[in-house]
């Protein structure tokens, strides 16, 4: 039983163990392998839902595609694009924002949150400008989430003198 157990990640109960032994030419009843992973302190965790949490639906203003899918540049420092992807762990999913460098295809800035706020892309941006010695003029594209879209993050651009492309 603890075994089948480990081998499906702690995600299956009785119902699914007793049905996977009986497969494989056990007899045992679902109410004895309920006791017996009870016994063994083994309770199965139920799979997490993947939520979607960007939000291209938003009222806030979007910008004009600056790149036109020209992803291809001769200098450091040109054209950055961003992104958003989702990582599971234990604890739950954390989000990581990174930020590269077209030249080098180069992971330049990154921040990583158990929240999908705008602060999260602000943050990977610092880093960015950080690292690169807060270089102006640069292109920097991303998707028209809501992330992207929003004052903090806009203000930030301006700031800094970076030229802001959407698709």
């Amino acid at each position: 039983m603890r075994k089948v157990f480990k081998a499906h990640r702690g995600r299956y109960g009785a119902p699914r163990i007793t049905a996977e032994l009986r497969a494989n030419g056990h007899g045992y009843d679902e109410k004895t392998v309920a006791s017996n992973l009870r016994r063994q302190g083994l309770g199965a965790r139920a799979e997490r839902k993947f939520k979607a949490t960007t939000n291209s639906n938003h009222n806030l203003p979007i910008v004009h595609n600056l790149l036109e899918q020209d992803f291809t540049t001769s200098e450091p420092s040109r054209k950055w694009v961003q992104d958003i992807t989702y990582l599971a762990t234990d604890e739950g999913w954390l989000y990581l924002a990174v930020v590269i460098d077209l030249y080098s295809r180069q992971v330049v800035g990154w921040a990583m949150s158990c929240r999908m706020k705008a602060r999260l892309v602000c943050d990977a941006l610092q880093m960015a400008l950080w690292r690169r010695g807060v270089p102006s003029g640069v292109t920097v594209h991303s998707d028209p989430v809501s992330q992207y879209c929003s004052k903090v993050y806009q203000r930030l651009l301006q700031r800094h003198g970076l030229i802001c492309s959407m698709s």
